[in-house]
């Protein structure tokens, strides 16, 4: 099996041009405005593949029509890529997040504890910027040889909130691969498959669960659906995206 490292390393071609604050004042942010756009285009605005080295099999995503609703198709056959949009948000202002999604299937192999079944028919994956001063001096060794050979330094840390075959909703673990990517299971099994799920968690308290501490800037947003673990197929669909405030 080919080993993906979440965080480290080939996550930092993800995060190589600047990318816009959100400004003061507005109740929300939408990350994914799916909805909005034209199947022509193929891809969303501002959203854009990534690859990972070693895997040569990718997953496929398009902008699709959902009866009336523009969404975007993922499908994975012993693959693994990601769609990511760049973006930083503060999650003191914006703690909210709010998807949908909707599976076609789970995967019998997957198992969120092991390397080999550490595959997910959908993903909603949010990265935070590196800082210096959250890390001791072996990794920050790390952080900084990352750097010198890519130029930027990875993302501290990572949410993936999940869709598991097995394991309890509410699960919180790190990633088979790496701590620094915490892995939080948002639905599980089989009983809501082909039915759109509408999601809403708040990613400021979700990191002080996960990592103990308060969190750093947002610095980007992905999905990702993946099989190349397991060798199974997936197909997955994702809804708008939106960060909002408190209390809205």
């Amino acid at each position: 099996m080919v080993k993906k490292i979440i965080v480290m390393g080939m996550m930092i071609s993800f995060f190589c041009l600047p990318c816009p604050v959100a400004a003061q004042g507005p109740s929300s942010i939408e990350v994914g405005n799916f909805s909005a756009e034209t199947v022509e285009k193929k891809l969303p605005e501002g959203w854009k593949p990534q690859t990972f080295k070693g895997i040569e099999r990718l997953t496929t995503y398009t902008l699709v029509k959902d009866r009336e609703t523009t969404v975007v198709k993922a499908v994975a056959n012993s693959s693994a890529s990601i769609l990511i949009r760049e973006i930083k948000i503060d999650p003191k202002e914006y703690p909210i997040v709010q998807w949908k999604w909707k599976m076609g299937n789970i995967l019998q192999k997957a198992d969120v504890h092991t390397k080999e079944g550490d595959d997910y028919p959908a993903r909603l994956y949010i990265t935070f910027e590196y800082d210096s001063s959250r890390v001791g001096l072996f990794e920050k060794f790390k952080f900084d040889t990352i750097r010198l050979f890519y130029g930027r330094y990875p993302p501290l840390a990572a949410l993936n909130y999940i869709w598991e075959s097995k394991a309890p909703v509410g699960t919180i673990i790190p990633n088979a691969y790496t701590s620094r990517a915490m892995m939080i299971v948002v639905e599980s099994g089989s009983e809501k498959l082909n039915e759109w799920v509408d999601e809403e968690r708040n990613v400021y308290e979700d990191y002080r669960k996960a990592f103990g501490e308060d969190p750093p800037m947002i610095s980007g947003v992905a999905i990702m659906t993946d099989t190349d673990n397991t060798g199974e197929s997936a197909t997955a669909y994702y809804g708008d995206i939106v960060f909002k405030k408190r209390g809205l």
